[in-house]
C-alpha cells in the first residue's frame, strides 16, 4: 500500500477541503480515504492497519466531537487530528481531553498538518 501500510482517514464536508488534504497526504506518501460525514466513515470498512484520523469539527449530522465520541465508546483506537475553520478554546480543550493529538485551525501551514499526523503515527 504505502509507508508500511499506513492511512489517513480524512473526514471533512468541504469537497475542496477533501480534494487538498488528499493531496498534501498523498504527496507525503501516504494512503488516504475522504468521507463527507461522520456516518459515511462510521459505515465504511477500515483496514487494519496503522492510521490515523484528520477530522473536520462541524459536519453535517453527527459533529467531529460526535465521532471522536463514537469512536471511544466503541473502543476504537484511533489518533486524531482535528481540522477546523471555527475552532475555540473551548472546543480544542474539549478534544484534547478526549484524546485527540492536534487541533489545527483552518487555514492551516501544510507542515503543521504533516507533522501532526505523523505525530498520530508515532501514538497509533
Amino acid at each position: 500500500m504505502n509507508r508500511a501500510g499506513r492511512v489517513v482517514f480524512v473526514v471533512d464536508d468541504d469537497v475542496s477541503v477533501r480534494e487538498a488534504l488528499r493531496n498534501l497526504l498523498r504527496s507525503a506518501g501516504l494512503a488516504v480515504r475522504t468521507f463527507s460525514t461522520a456516518e459515511e466513515f462510521m459505515a465504511s470498512d477500515r483496514p487494519e492497519v496503522p492510521a490515523c484520523l484528520v477530522l473536520d469539527v462541524r459536519l453535517p449530522g453527527a459533529s467531529g466531537l460526535d465521532l471522536q465520541r463514537q469512536l471511544s465508546e466503541a473502543n476504537v483506537r484511533i489518533p486524531i487530528v482535528f481540522v477546523t475553520a471555527h475552532g475555540d478554546r473551548e472546543i480544542s480543550a474539549q478534544a484534547r481531553r478526549a484524546g485527540a493529538i492536534g487541533f489545527l485551525t483552518k487555514p492551516f501551514r501544510d507542515q503543521e498538518l504533516l507533522n501532526a499526523v505523523q505525530e498520530a503515527f508515532g501514538r497509533a
